[in-house]
Protein backbone atom coordinates (compact mmCIF):
# COMPACT_ATOMS: atom_id res chain seq x y z
CA UNK A 1 0.00 0.00 0.00
CA UNK A 2 1.32 3.02 -1.17
CA UNK A 3 -0.25 5.31 1.82
CA UNK A 4 -0.32 4.76 5.85
CA UNK A 5 -2.81 2.61 7.17
CA UNK A 6 -4.14 0.70 9.94
CA UNK A 7 -3.70 -3.01 10.11
CA UNK A 8 -5.62 -5.23 12.71
CA UNK A 9 -5.37 -8.88 13.36
CA UNK A 10 -6.17 -11.20 16.64
CA UNK A 11 -4.60 -14.00 18.56
CA UNK A 12 -6.04 -16.76 20.82
CA UNK A 13 -9.72 -17.36 18.96
CA UNK A 14 -8.57 -20.60 18.41
CA UNK A 15 -6.71 -21.49 21.70
CA UNK A 16 -9.15 -23.12 24.83
CA UNK A 17 -7.04 -21.11 27.37
CA UNK A 18 -6.43 -18.10 27.52
CA UNK A 19 -7.89 -14.36 26.30
CA UNK A 20 -8.72 -13.35 22.73
CA UNK A 21 -6.58 -10.19 21.83
CA UNK A 22 -7.53 -8.13 18.89
CA UNK A 23 -4.67 -5.56 18.16
CA UNK A 24 -4.62 -2.98 15.54
CA UNK A 25 -1.33 -0.88 14.41
CA UNK A 26 -1.04 1.81 11.70
CA UNK A 27 1.95 2.00 10.00
CA UNK A 28 3.76 4.04 7.21
CA UNK A 29 5.32 2.58 4.15
CA UNK A 30 8.54 4.55 4.88
CA UNK A 31 8.92 2.48 8.07
CA UNK A 32 9.30 -0.77 6.64
CA UNK A 33 13.04 -0.71 6.86
CA UNK A 34 12.49 -0.27 10.77
CA UNK A 35 10.19 -2.89 10.77
CA UNK A 36 12.54 -5.71 9.21
CA UNK A 37 11.50 -9.23 9.85
CA UNK A 38 7.96 -8.57 11.00
CA UNK A 39 5.67 -11.15 8.93
CA UNK A 40 2.73 -13.44 9.87
CA UNK A 41 3.16 -14.08 13.55
CA UNK A 42 2.10 -17.36 12.74
CA UNK A 43 5.74 -17.61 10.96
CA UNK A 44 8.06 -16.66 14.09
CA UNK A 45 8.49 -18.28 17.32
CA UNK A 46 7.41 -17.40 20.24
CA UNK A 47 10.65 -15.47 21.07
CA UNK A 48 11.09 -13.31 18.18
CA UNK A 49 7.67 -12.05 17.93
CA UNK A 50 8.47 -10.78 21.68
CA UNK A 51 11.24 -8.68 20.60
CA UNK A 52 9.35 -7.53 17.46
CA UNK A 53 6.47 -6.45 19.37
CA UNK A 54 9.05 -4.30 21.54
CA UNK A 55 9.95 -3.03 17.77
CA UNK A 56 6.59 -2.01 16.81
CA UNK A 57 5.29 -0.50 19.47
CA UNK A 58 8.16 2.39 19.88
CA UNK A 59 7.18 2.87 16.43
CA UNK A 60 3.61 2.41 15.73
CA UNK A 61 0.54 4.05 17.22
CA UNK A 62 -1.28 1.01 18.27
CA UNK A 63 -3.94 -0.24 20.74
CA UNK A 64 -4.42 -3.69 21.49
CA UNK A 65 -7.38 -5.30 23.39
CA UNK A 66 -7.53 -7.73 25.72
CA UNK A 67 -10.72 -9.64 26.96
CA UNK A 68 -9.56 -12.02 29.27
CA UNK A 69 -11.54 -15.63 29.67
CA UNK A 70 -14.24 -14.52 32.38
CA UNK A 71 -15.33 -11.39 30.62
CA UNK A 72 -14.55 -13.22 27.02
CA UNK A 73 -17.66 -15.75 28.26
CA UNK A 74 -19.62 -13.19 29.52
CA UNK A 75 -19.50 -11.68 25.96
CA UNK A 76 -20.06 -14.92 23.88
CA UNK A 77 -23.03 -16.25 26.31
CA UNK A 78 -24.81 -12.50 25.50
CA UNK A 79 -23.49 -12.78 21.25
CA UNK A 80 -23.67 -16.26 21.03
CA UNK A 81 -21.37 -15.95 18.03
CA UNK A 82 -17.14 -15.98 17.90
CA UNK A 83 -18.03 -13.61 14.30
CA UNK A 84 -19.44 -11.06 15.87
CA UNK A 85 -17.55 -11.14 18.95
CA UNK A 86 -14.36 -10.28 16.91
CA UNK A 87 -16.72 -7.73 14.85
CA UNK A 88 -17.08 -5.69 17.79
CA UNK A 89 -12.90 -6.28 18.56
CA UNK A 90 -11.81 -5.37 15.40
CA UNK A 91 -14.40 -1.97 15.37
CA UNK A 92 -12.95 -0.93 18.57
CA UNK A 93 -9.35 -1.53 18.14
CA UNK A 94 -9.37 0.33 14.70
CA UNK A 95 -11.94 3.28 16.47
CA UNK A 96 -8.84 3.19 19.04
CA UNK A 97 -5.98 4.03 16.69
CA UNK A 98 -7.64 5.94 14.33
CA UNK A 99 -8.00 7.98 17.36
CA UNK A 100 -3.85 7.85 17.64
CA UNK A 101 -3.54 8.60 14.06
CA UNK A 102 -6.35 9.43 11.73
CA UNK A 103 -6.23 7.46 8.47
CA UNK A 104 -8.20 6.76 5.64
CA UNK A 105 -8.08 2.92 5.25
CA UNK A 106 -7.79 0.05 7.62
CA UNK A 107 -7.20 -3.40 6.81
CA UNK A 108 -8.31 -6.47 8.37
CA UNK A 109 -7.26 -10.24 8.13
CA UNK A 110 -11.08 -11.89 6.82
CA UNK A 111 -12.97 -13.97 9.34
CA UNK A 112 -16.64 -13.63 8.25
CA UNK A 113 -18.54 -11.02 6.16
CA UNK A 114 -16.80 -7.77 6.01
CA UNK A 115 -20.11 -5.85 5.39
CA UNK A 116 -21.25 -6.65 8.97
CA UNK A 117 -17.10 -5.11 10.23
CA UNK A 118 -18.11 -1.89 7.45
CA UNK A 119 -21.35 -1.90 9.51
CA UNK A 120 -20.08 -1.93 13.34
CA UNK A 121 -17.73 1.07 12.41
CA UNK A 122 -19.93 3.29 10.85
CA UNK A 123 -22.64 2.12 14.10
CA UNK A 124 -19.63 3.94 15.93
CA UNK A 125 -19.15 6.87 13.30
CA UNK A 126 -15.65 5.86 12.38
CA UNK A 127 -14.98 7.04 8.86
CA UNK A 128 -12.23 4.73 7.28
CA UNK A 129 -12.55 2.69 4.23
CA UNK A 130 -12.28 -0.98 5.31
CA UNK A 131 -10.41 -3.54 3.23
CA UNK A 132 -10.53 -7.36 4.40
CA UNK A 133 -9.15 -10.38 2.76
CA UNK A 134 -8.01 -13.77 3.35
CA UNK A 135 -4.33 -13.59 4.87
CA UNK A 136 -3.87 -10.03 4.59
CA UNK A 137 -1.07 -10.65 7.18
CA UNK A 138 0.58 -10.34 3.82
CA UNK A 139 0.40 -6.58 4.11
CA UNK A 140 2.68 -4.77 6.85
CA UNK A 141 0.73 -3.40 9.07
CA UNK A 142 -1.60 -6.50 9.43
CA UNK A 143 2.01 -8.44 9.93
CA UNK A 144 2.44 -5.68 12.88
CA UNK A 145 -0.66 -6.50 14.23
CA UNK A 146 -0.36 -10.16 14.49
CA UNK A 147 2.71 -9.59 15.56
CA UNK A 148 1.13 -7.29 18.94
CA UNK A 149 -1.69 -9.28 19.27
CA UNK A 150 0.81 -12.58 19.90
CA UNK A 151 3.03 -11.39 21.64
CA UNK A 152 0.26 -9.80 23.96
CA UNK A 153 -1.49 -13.48 24.54
CA UNK A 154 1.71 -15.24 25.15
CA UNK A 155 2.44 -12.40 28.49
CA UNK A 156 -1.20 -13.05 29.44
CA UNK A 157 -1.02 -16.49 29.12
CA UNK A 158 2.48 -16.22 31.24
CA UNK A 159 0.58 -14.96 33.88
CA UNK A 160 -2.39 -17.49 34.17
CA UNK A 161 0.32 -19.76 34.21
CA UNK A 162 1.82 -18.14 37.47
CA UNK A 163 -1.16 -17.29 38.94
CA UNK A 164 -2.40 -21.11 38.62
CA UNK A 165 0.45 -22.54 39.91
CA UNK A 166 0.70 -24.51 36.51
CA UNK A 167 1.70 -24.77 32.82
CA UNK A 168 -1.07 -23.15 30.69
CA UNK A 169 -0.69 -24.59 27.21
CA UNK A 170 -1.59 -22.63 24.10
CA UNK A 171 -3.98 -25.28 21.75
CA UNK A 172 -6.53 -26.94 21.97
CA UNK A 173 -4.33 -30.61 21.56
CA UNK A 174 -4.70 -33.58 23.93
CA UNK A 175 -2.09 -32.00 26.09
CA UNK A 176 -4.77 -28.85 26.87
CA UNK A 177 -7.60 -31.09 28.03
CA UNK A 178 -5.32 -33.11 30.59
CA UNK A 179 -3.94 -29.67 31.64
CA UNK A 180 -8.23 -28.79 31.78
CA UNK A 181 -8.56 -31.94 33.86
CA UNK A 182 -5.37 -30.93 36.07
CA UNK A 183 -6.96 -27.03 36.33
CA UNK A 184 -10.43 -28.47 37.27
CA UNK A 185 -9.12 -31.34 39.90
CA UNK A 186 -7.06 -28.19 41.68
CA UNK A 187 -9.46 -25.53 41.67
CA UNK A 188 -13.27 -26.82 40.54
CA UNK A 189 -15.25 -27.46 37.81
CA UNK A 190 -16.89 -23.49 38.31
CA UNK A 191 -13.32 -21.82 37.95
CA UNK A 192 -12.60 -22.61 34.93
CA UNK A 193 -14.28 -20.06 33.14
CA UNK A 194 -11.22 -17.64 34.42
CA UNK A 195 -8.63 -19.23 32.15
CA UNK A 196 -10.72 -21.03 29.40
CA UNK A 197 -13.18 -20.49 26.71
CA UNK A 198 -16.14 -22.40 27.57
CA UNK A 199 -18.08 -22.50 24.32
CA UNK A 200 -15.34 -24.90 23.10
CA UNK A 201 -15.51 -28.75 22.47
CA UNK A 202 -12.53 -28.90 24.58
CA UNK A 203 -14.50 -28.26 27.39
CA UNK A 204 -16.82 -31.13 27.94
CA UNK A 205 -13.98 -33.23 27.01
CA UNK A 206 -12.05 -31.39 29.95
CA UNK A 207 -14.85 -32.68 32.32
CA UNK A 208 -15.89 -35.93 31.54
Amino acid sequence: MALGHIGVDESGKGDFFGPLVVAGCYVEPKWASQLLGVTDSKKLTDKRAVELAETIKELCPHYILVIMPRRYNELYADIKNLNRLLEWGHAKVIEEVQKLHHCELAISDQFADPRRLVQKLKLKGVDIELKSFVRAESDLAVAAASILARAEFLHRMGELSDQSGMVIPKGASAAVIAAGKRYVEMYGADNLNQVAKLHFKTTLQVLS
